[in-house]
């Protein structure tokens, strides 16, 4: 299981922000797609941050209504942990853990190619228990 098959399932479509972006357009953009994080990239695309829900909550909880004027770059986590698409899922949900993230770009060959978040991965990983659990079932009755 690695995090490719959850792209292909999930589909590889990210958001992205430019760095000036205010996080009053973050928001919107967040409530628009229904998601939880935005890549921030740079003019030519590369990955430079990330910025979620919570980094917006928290620019507001310390800067009050005024950080949704503020760019971006001010509030995102630079230089965020990365997943590559050959990583297994169980290697992806410990560095969400251990790094305490519930988003991870994904890379190719350097490049941006999708976004997986904790959700993803647990969903994925509950349905292989159950396609598990079925099969030992089915074992079990045929004995």
């Amino acid at each position: 299981m690695t995090v490719a098959m959850i792209l292909s399932e999930k589909g590889r479509y990210v958001v992205t922000s430019p760095p000036s972006m205010p996080l009053r357009k973050v928001a919107q953009e967040l409530i628009r797609h229904g998601i939880g994080a935005l890549v921030v990239t740079d003019s030519d695309g590369a990955v430079i941050g990330l910025i979620s829900e919570r980094d917006v909550v928290s620019a507001i909880a310390a800067f009050g209504p005024e950080a949704l004027d503020s760019p971006v770059s001010e509030h995102m986590q630079c230089n965020p942990v990365a997943a590559h698409e050959n990583d297994t899922v169980d290697t992806t949900m410990q560095t969400m853990t251990l790094e305490r993230r519930r988003h991870l770009p994904v890379m190719r060959e350097g490049r941006l190619a999708g976004l997986v978040s904790i959700g993803d991965v647990v969903k994925y990983r509950i349905r292989v228990i159950e396609e598990e659990h079925r099969s030992m079932r089915e074992y079990i009755a045929q004995a």
